[in-house]
């Protein structure tokens, strides 16, 4: 009963209040009753269908590049090798960073006056000058996904270590003896025994993407021209920033 209170009210509220329009501030009694207008104003709006393109390619793009990454990481880690415990350590840090500190070091990282990065173009001779990665509709949505897929990867790694525990090595040698080839045994052999690992951490992964919030937010606050917005910056503009309430 209480876990019912506690997530239908609010799911009930929040539907209910998209029927009204809502006076600037917390006034919520004041709100107008406006039937649909609140939806035909969104659905015909060109903020929210970019919104919507930007929270598909953040989410999509984020989810399946860090997937592939962990996976391909954890493979390569998977065998025995000098410093292996080492570079598992290291590679695990960018996940133990807090989002907001690595939100501000590859803000930094990006930044066209002192960057690392536009620096090393310069130098190289690849660059006139700077490029302003996260100042730029072009390139600042693929700026930040980077900065996630950087964050998150190693969770897959992660995940994907601890699924390779799990595959026979009696199956790998009888395969390896019957001459199946590299690509053999892991398509045959390993992956099978990973897919359910691997639905899990795609859908932990999609589903930590599409609430997102800390660094779209802090990088760029949803700018240039709404261009790394996704829906959940979006949404607490519109409440919090605009007090849209309705």
């Amino acid at each position: 009963a209480v876990m019912l209170v506690v997530i239908a009210y609010p799911i009930y509220y929040t539907i209910e209040l998209s029927f009204f329009k809502t006076p600037p501030g917390l006034q919520l009694r004041d709100k107008t009753f406006v039937g649909l207008d609140n939806y035909t104003t969104i659905l015909t709006s060109e903020v929210f269908w970019r919104v919507t393109w930007n929270t598909l390619i953040w989410t999509l793009g984020s989810t399946l590049i860090a997937f592939v990454l962990g996976f391909a990481t954890a493979l390569a880690l998977h065998r025995e090798f000098v410093g292996r415990g080492v570079l598992r350590a290291i590679l695990i840090i960018p996940w133990v960073i807090s989002a907001v500190a690595a939100s501000y070091i590859w803000k930094w990282i990006y930044h066209s006056d002192f960057g690392i990065i536009g620096a090393v173009l310069v130098g190289l001779g690849l660059a006139d000058r700077p490029p302003n990665f996260i100042d730029s509709v072009s390139t600042v949505l693929p700026s930040l996904i980077v900065v996630n897929i950087w964050r998150e990867f190693p969770f897959a790694m992660i995940m994907m270590m601890a699924g390779l525990q799990t595959v026979p090595e009696q199956l790998l040698r009888a395969a390896q003896v019957d001459g199946a080839s590299a690509w053999q045994r892991f398509w045959h052999v390993t992956f099978p025994h990973l897919r359910n690992v691997s639905t899990v951490t795609i859908l932990l992964l999609a589903v930590a993407n599409f609430n997102s919030f800390i660094i779209p937010w802090i990088m760029t606050g949803g700018g240039p021209s709404n261009a790394s917005h996704i829906w959940i910056t979006h949404i607490y503009e519109l409440a919090f920033g605009r007090q849209r309430w309705g």
